[in-house]
C-alpha cells in the first residue's frame, strides 16, 4: 500500500479552490429590511397593549376592547 501526502505547493493549490468554489457558490446575502424607526415600534407595541383586559374605570367588570 502506498501513501503520498501532497507537497505544499499541492495543499496550497487546493485550499484555494475550494476558497475560490466558496466565493463562488456561497449563498447570496438577503436583501435588508428596513428598520423600524423606535418610535414606530413604541407605538405599535402599545397599540397592542390596548387590546389586552380592561378594567372599568367604576370598578366593574373586565372587557375586551
Amino acid at each position: 500500500m502506498a501513501r503520498k501526502t501532497a507537497s505544499g505547493d499541492e495543499a496550497a493549490a487546493v485550499a484555494a479552490a475550494i476558497a475560490q468554489f466558496e466565493v463562488e457558490f456561497a449563498a447570496a446575502a438577503p436583501p435588508q429590511q428596513p428598520q423600524t424607526p423606535a418610535w414606530q415600534r413604541a407605538a405599535l407595541l402599545e397599540g397592542i397593549g390596548a387590546k389586552e383586559t380592561i378594567e372599568d374605570l367604576r370598578g366593574g367588570s373586565a372587557w375586551l376592547s
